[in-house]
């Protein structure tokens, strides 16, 4: 039960970013929830196997380089799913910085109410 909320809760976030930054465009409702399930399982999948390759540029750069996996497992969203659309790198960055701002925020208030 609580994946499912926080599948909706990161639809939410993807909704809003959506309607907040022009270079992010998502379809509707359900391809939001469509875009969240798939940014999990990518993060759950594809994530670790490009964070355990870059590791020594991650080291180097003090591990800003995480930011550009972020970033990268975005545009491979929208690569993946058609009914979203980023519109470059940068847009793909600022999203994946704000998403995970906003998810943040909205998961603490989900943990409270408990």
């Amino acid at each position: 039960m609580k994946t499912i909320i926080r599948v909706l809760l990161t639809a939410l976030a993807v909704v809003l970013l959506a309607k907040l930054l022009p270079g992010v465009a998502v379809d509707g409702y359900v391809s939001a929830i469509v875009v969240a399930v798939v940014l999990a399982l990518l993060c759950f999948i594809v994530k670790p196997v490009l964070v355990i390759l870059t590791i020594p540029i991650t080291i180097l750069t003090l591990g800003l380089f995480l930011l550009v996996i972020n970033a990268v497992i975005i545009l491979l969203a929208d690569y993946l799913i058609g009914d979203f659309a980023v519109d470059g790198f940068w847009w793909a960055l600022i999203f994946s910085l704000l998403l995970s701002f906003v998810q943040s925020i909205l998961f603490s208030i989900f943990d409270k109410e408990k």
